[in-house]
């Protein structure tokens, strides 16, 4: 007959312990690779920088309120020191291993967030940049074409396959596995996107297979952030000006916007869970605000009423 298992929770010994234990349980819950590693980064960062701070919960208490005060900090970095650890602490004090979570009652900094300030000329020319004679430059040009059409997050388009792409109904589908937020979503296209992708995937040589990423190298490796980094910094040399990869997205947002399209669709695109990081991406310009109140305005309505009334009597 066998032994029956031991219900007596043993608590990570060390927090080196907890961490692996921690990720273990993190990644068996479905969580991503990219969302693993900040983990892993958070929390070695601040043992790193205070080695001492898991010998007591005072040294740790006073280690957190140190790291987190440190000076220059950036209201996104403070932001995602306190998610990651706290988040870290709270599975430590379900383990047994501490009573309390130092960051508890601690607020996120109102963060701004980061302004794309790209024109439209600026991507006009963006887009006629890449040298389509080239396989680098035609899958360039196609993944510029889908950032602007779609708002897709750069990582989640270069784990895109062909089977995620289907053209007939002008659609590419994230499946959760890929998606940042572990939720699925189909992504509308127009015409030129989808004859730019079809293009790139008959120019492919045949002995690749069907599960190579749509957006590779000239070798079918997947493509990486760092890669596309490289690429959008030649661009940007040609161009004269700074556009991170990620400005893509948010300039898709804006223009979205400013074209009439609705902001809970947009938030639907972007793969958001709800409105609070789609309000950031969508925020409006001092000029945008200007003409909305150019053609909102209750006092132009009203003044309109009143026109009215005096032309009937």
């Amino acid at each position: 007959m066998a032994a029956r298992m031991n219900k007596v929770k043993r608590a990570p010994a060390t927090m080196e312990e907890a961490l692996e234990r921690f990720i273990t349980w993190k990644k068996a819950n479905g969580i991503s690779d990219q969302t693993l590693l900040d983990y892993k980064t958070h929390v070695n960062l601040l043992f790193k920088r205070f080695p001492d701070a898991e010998k007591s919960y005072d040294q740790l208490e006073s280690a957190v309120l140190e790291h987190l005060s440190q000076e220059g900090i950036k209201p996104a970095t403070y932001n995602n020191r306190l998610v990651y650890l706290r988040t870290f602490f709270n599975w430590c004090i379900e383990q047994g291993m501490i009573e309390d979570n130092p960051l508890e009652g601690f607020r996120k900094r109102k963060d701004e967030g980061r302004q794309a300030t790209i024109d439209e000329a600026t991507l006009a020319r963006l887009i006629a940049l890449p040298n389509r004679e080239t396989y680098a430059g035609l899958r360039d040009y196609t993944l510029i074409l889908l950032f602007l059409d779609s708002g897709i997050r750069p990582k989640e388009a270069f784990s895109l396959t062909e089977d995620d792409f289907h053209p007939i109904a002008r659609e590419m589908h994230v499946d959760a596995s890929k998606a940042k937020t572990r939720m699925s979503r189909t992504l509308p296209m127009s015409p030129m996107t989808v004859d730019a992708i079809q293009e790139l995937l008959s120019v492919r040589p045949a002995e690749w297979k069907r599960g190579t990423p749509i957006f590779c190298t000239n070798e079918g490796k997947p493509l990486t952030r760092h890669t596309w980094g490289d690429r959008m910094e030649m661009y940007c040399k040609k161009l004269g000006t700074h556009i991170w990869p990620y400005a893509l997205r948010h300039a898709f947002s804006i223009i979205f916007l400013r074209g009439g399209g609705n902001a809970f669709g947009l938030q639907k695109m972007l793969g958001h869970v709800d409105m609070t990081m789609t309000k950031r991406y969508v925020r409006l310009s001092d000029t945008d605000v200007r003409e909305q109140h150019n053609t909102a305005s209750p006092l132009n309505r009203l003044i309109q009423q009143k026109v009215r009334v005096g032309k009937l009597k």
